[in-house]
């Protein structure tokens, strides 16, 4: 057997348990078996998307090859100044999902990023713009995404609610590939991607919706309707894809690092999930109100 075949997929089997162990009941579970101390499901999350952060904003501020000024430097403590704000409510206060309009911009902001991506792209040149790009595009997801499960501190509840979001965003991309590999004609992006077909996006989002329809039926405790999350995360996981895509073409970087053996960096296999999290994030805030 192909010896890359075996490092990506044992580098692949490590990166599904991790998040499976930190988005479930699983790991506090295991830990709590070996462990004096009982650990609690949503500090493993909380420590897995604190990483997932860090990572990611590191890899996106090299793939954009920040200069000499203040910037280079303001990164980091914008991130981190967000990241608390949202972890303060995450510990203390928990998300409501309320209409919020601070953080109504906050995913209008994203979508402003995703379109200076495409439409503006020298404004990405300027060590401004890689600033207030890099905040946006990888801190405000992570950001929402402390707010996707729910848990209590009374009998250690942790929902499943980004487990399933990661399962749909795999099936979509596994999906959309062999669907495109056996039936795709029309490029979506060529320039961008040009493996992606529009069959092959199709076929990603119905079958995901496929799927969907049994996480709805036997996981009712979940916040909103499954099928529309599954319909909204096929819809908009090719798209981050491609932005991640059209970034690294226009800096001229193949892979965002190489953390994961085979697969390149964690912001090659976050992209999808970066561009889902706001989307899914504002359908809960609506559909409480619906």
């Amino acid at each position: 057997m192909d010896k890359n075949l075996i490092q990506r997929t044992l580098s692949g089997i490590v990166y599904v348990a991790v998040i499976i162990f930190c988005t479930s009941p699983v790991g506090a579970y295991l830990l709590n078996s070996i462990s004096p101390e009982p650990v609690k499901q949503q500090y493993l999350y909380y420590g897995m998307i604190t990483l997932f952060l860090a990572v990611s904003s590191w890899e996106c501020f090299k793939i954009m090859k920040f200069g000499d000024g203040y910037e280079r430097w303001a990164v980091w403590p914008l991130i981190i100044f967000i990241f608390y704000i949202f972890s303060k409510r995450y510990f203390q206060y928990g998300f409501f999902f309320d209409f919020r309009l601070s953080e109504l911009l906050a995913i209008l902001l994203v979508l402003i990023a995703v379109v200076t991506l495409f439409k503006y792209p020298n404004e990405l040149y300027y060590d401004s713009g890689k600033l207030i790009f890099t905040v946006i595009y990888i801190a405000l997801p992570f950001c929402f995404a402390l707010g996707l499960p729910k848990f209590s501190s009374y009998n250690d509840h942790f929902s499943l609610e980004v487990m399933f979001l990661f399962i749909l965003i795999w099936s979509s991309d596994t999906f959309a590939y062999l669907v495109g590999k056996f039936f795709g004609k029309h490029k979506m992006a060529p320039k961008i991607s040009p493996k992606k077909t529009w069959e092959g996006y199709a076929g990603g989002v119905i079958l995901t919706l496929v799927l969907s329809y049994f996480i709805e039926h036997y996981q009712p405790g979940l916040r909103g309707n499954w099928m529309v999350v599954g319909f909204l995360i096929a819809a908009f996981a090719p798209v981050g894809d491609l932005v991640e895509s059209q970034l690294k073409r226009n800096f001229g970087v193949k892979d965002s690092g190489n953390i994961i053996p085979g697969h390149g960096g964690l912001l090659d296999r976050l992209d999808s999930f970066l561009i889902c999290v706001p989307v899914v994030y504002l359908y809960f805030i609506l559909e409480k109100f619906i």
